[in-house]
């Protein structure tokens, strides 16, 4: 009896000293500004001390001057103390030190996939920022990369910042009120019952100034093309918010039906305000137009089948937006009794607002609007509606409203408890896979046309 107390309070010990150990990060080769993003924010659970493996250039200085502007900053600064190795070998010395259990990956997309297999296979968790996969190369790694993480009880996630925007939760949460909604309709190639449009722009302000590009984010071979980048978010909250907590099978339950991608013309001038490079790189060379300007094809859209319905994703890339505006979203969830739209044009100020379309509008339905709308109170405090010409806007107070660069913490809080609880939904890694495969896919067909 004493010695199996002994046991139990032993095994308790371990047990709590695992969930209480400190998370220490690693930043590998940050290229994006995401990789900063992570560390806006303080997260008790995480040491502040953080290494950093990269080699010398704008992309290490521009991120090391980002987080030294957090640890800066009058309002809420971070203390974070970065430990930065530079040196060709910087992937190689990285594995070797083991000086942090969750590698941190935003940056140039060309090797990201061979780092996060890499890294896994040698037992380190990974957090990345999309996209995991630009290609089919890739795809069939990122498969092998979950099959290891899985012997070896490590946690690969992806960034997935979209499904903590207000808008986009409520949509969602309407979208399974049958009483609202009705059911998911099938819809056609031609008439998706799902489609999901993002606009985006080269040159845009984060966190107070104005955001300098790396020269490779214009080479596909390096960041992507269109198909493959933005779209993952797309594809992702399809199937967060049509099919919640639901298993995708890629082998069975999806298939792409059209598929294109496209160029934006960007001038030089424009490409060395972004960039500040005072020249346009040799491997982008092969890219410019009879008049010099780079064509980048940062442009794509396709229409797929998940679970037999009909959706559409497309993302378009701008040089830059109208003053007073920024990067837009659309989102359309078609159901039998009323469609829920996301609109962020100027009628919306540029603010993502959410609208209910019913077929019937009538006051019967707007009864039923109302009890659902108390209901969901309970979950989200304060949330409302006004009649519009064919529906209702839902009204959210403003605390709800976070941007998008607080969605880093959001997901970031959300991998670390994963991390800590073991707790990851059996559904994500699947439809992780499902997502990878969805937008290489595309890509295969859009490349051979």
């Amino acid at each position: 009896m004493y010695k199996t107390s002994l046991l139990i309070l032993s095994s308790l010990f371990v047990l709590t000293s695992k969930s209480q150990e400190k998370i220490k990060l690693i930043t590998l080769d940050p290229g994006h500004f995401h990789a900063a993003l992570i560390q806006k924010s303080m997260y008790p659970q995480v040491d502040p001390s953080v290494h950093v493996y990269a080699e010398e250039g704008n992309d290490l200085k521009w991120h090391l001057e980002r987080i030294e502007g957090y640890n800066k900053r009058a309002e809420s600064p971070t203390n974070w103390q970065e430990k930065v190795y530079t040196g060709k070998d910087f992937f190689k010395k990285m594995i070797a030190e083991k000086q942090g259990n969750v590698v941190v990956l935003a940056g140039n997309n060309r090797l990201k996939t061979s780092y996060i297999l890499e890294a896994i296979q040698n037992g380190y968790n990974v957090f990345a920022d999309k996209p995991m996969v630009i290609n089919k190369t890739g795809f069939n790694q990122l498969k092998k990369a979950f099959a290891i993480a899985k012997q070896k009880n490590v946690q690969l996630y992806d960034i997935m910042t979209e499904r903590y925007e207000i808008t986009t939760i409520l949509q969602r949460a309407f979208s399974l009120q049958s009483e609202v909604f009705g059911q998911l309709e099938k819809g056609t190639i031609n008439d998706p019952a799902v489609t999901k449009e993002s606009v985006h722009h080269f040159y845009k302000y984060v966190s107070g100034s104005v955001l300098t590009r790396p020269s490779w984010f214009f080479d596909v071979a390096q960041e992507g093309d269109g198909i493959v980048d933005v779209t993952t978010h797309l594809v992702d909250l399809i199937q967060w918010e049509c099919f919640p907590e639901k298993i995708i099978d890629y082998t069975k339950n999806v298939k792409i039906l059209q598929s294109k991608s496209w160029n934006t013309s960007i001038s030089p001038e424009e490409f060395m305000a972004v960039t500040k490079e005072s020249k346009i790189p040799d491997y982008l060379q092969s890219i410019k137009d009879e008049k010099g300007n780079l064509q980048v094809k940062s442009n794509g859209a396709f229409t797929y089948t998940i679970n037999g319905v009909h959706a559409k994703v497309s993302v378009i890339w701008n040089y830059k937006a109208p003053d007073g505006t920024g990067d837009t979203h659309y989102s359309l969830m078609r159901g039998t009794t009323a469609s829920l739209v996301i609109k962020q044009g100027k009628e919306e100020q540029f603010k993502p607002t959410l609208y209910i379309y019913p077929k019937n509008n009538s006051a019967a339905y707007e009864t039923i609007l109302t009890k659902t709308i108390e209901k969901l109170q309970s979950s989200y405090p304060g949330i409302s509606y006004k009649k519009t010409t064919n529906g209702f806007e839902i009204l959210v107070p403003e605390k709800y409203k976070e941007g998008h660069e607080s969605h880093f913490a959001r997901v970031t809080e959300k991998y670390l408890d994963y991390l800590q609880h073991k707790n990851m939904p059996v559904w994500e890694v699947p439809n992780m896979i499902a997502k990878y495969y969805t937008t290489s896919m595309a890509r295969e067909m859009a490349e051979k046309k």
